[in-house]
């Protein structure tokens, strides 16, 4: 029997955490998300939202504790240019955003390894997200984003 997986789309992403407010917040604020609906069950000290960016949903749930992720478990987005890079990282900082030292030789300040020029920070409740462009990206790397470039091509126009 053939799977139909293939074709089907990301519906949603679903983060705990022990901030849900802090953290629903972050997104809408830095990731450009709305709130859909959000609820809380007083009974059981739950809450919930259900955020939206396009089509996609994101959904943020209570935990009844702090969140441990995997030490490389990340959230990337990326923006057109250095110049933008270092003007986000500045906002986060003064911002207060703890920003990450030690994952992949970050120092909390805006680092290139080859990959283009990123930094990596935590939203309230920990999750991870990295802030990177491909504008300064090493030669050594074009030719694998030109492969994915060109497969989402394909793709979209199928």
């Amino acid at each position: 029997m053939a799977s139909n997986m293939k074709q089907a789309k990301f519906n949603h992403l679903s983060f705990p955490s022990a901030d849900v407010a802090g953290t629903v917040a972050f997104f809408e604020n830095y990731v450009g998300c709305t709130v859909s609906t959000r609820g809380v069950v007083d009974s059981a000290n739950y809450q919930w939202a259900v955020l939206k960016r396009g089509e996609f949903d994101i959904v943020i749930e209570s935990s009844d504790r702090a969140v441990q992720w995997p030490s490389g478990f990340h959230i990337g987005l990326e923006v057109d240019t250095v110049a933008e890079v270092h003007a986000l990282h500045a906002e986060f900082a003064a911002q207060g955003v703890e920003m990450v030292i030690g994952y992949q030789g970050s120092t909390g300040a805006v680092f290139n390894n080859t990959r283009g020029s990123r930094f990596f920070c935590r939203a309230p409740g920990s999750v991870m997200f990295e802030v990177h462009t491909r504008e300064d990206i090493h030669d050594k790397w074009q030719g694998s984003f030109d492969t994915q470039r060109a497969a989402e091509n394909k793709q979209q126009s199928a």
